[in-house]
């Protein structure tokens, strides 16, 4: 996983599982039907993991690091299926989630091309009429720091919309918190 200590740290720490279930969650998912079968792309610690396995009916989780595909695999295995896999090359069938999310995970991917690459992978795992919505944060120098000797590749809240609709999702919208530290995405597979 492309994250320095503190980073994994603050990840893996009950305070940002608090963060992620009463600020970043709600917003990011507010007004959004996820459906029965939802697919999470990188949920690290399973701070968001925690959330959705009890709102869906069907959770599964694609990770690429293989500790942390096994740390959720202990702790949440019976209750979502996990996966030790690439966001960006998922071992999935087409058509095969009504939903797919990430949260605060794309600025971990190292290239735009690899993020571009997940983003035509959520589209070809959903299924017609299915929703891509997630969240990331936004650069600030509190930010910056945390991400010293770190993957830092933000994605432009302004380009995000053409990226996604390059990716094959129609009614996109990319919208940015009122704090300027987040921003939120939302796009339906034709």
């Amino acid at each position: 996983m492309p994250m320095n200590r503190a980073h994994r740290r603050l990840c893996s720490s009950e305070g940002w599982a608090r963060t992620t279930r009463d600020r970043i969650l709600p917003w990011a998912l507010r007004n959004v039907d996820l459906g029965d079968d939802v697919l999470e792309i990188g949920p690290g610690y399973g701070a968001n993991l925690r959330v959705l396995v009890e709102s869906v009916e069907r959770l599964t989780v694609a990770e690429i690091d293989a500790d942390t595909a096994r740390l959720l695999t202990g702790r949440w295995g019976g209750r979502a299926r996990v996966l030790h896999a690439d966001g960006a090359e998922l071992p999935l069938p087409d058509a095969s989630f009504d939903s797919v999310v990430c949260f605060t995970m794309l600025h971990h991917v190292p290239t735009a091309d690899r993020q571009d690459r997940i983003f035509a992978e959520a589209s070809r795992v959903l299924r017609p009429g299915g929703v891509f919505a997630g969240s990331d944060s936004l650069p600030s120098l509190g930010f910056r720091l945390l991400h010293v000797r770190d993957t830092m590749n933000t994605v432009d809240p302004v380009e995000l919309p053409g990226r996604l609709g390059a990716a094959g999702f129609t009614d996109v919208s990319v919208d940015v918190h009122p704090k300027g530290n987040i921003l939120r995405f939302r796009a339906t597979r034709p």
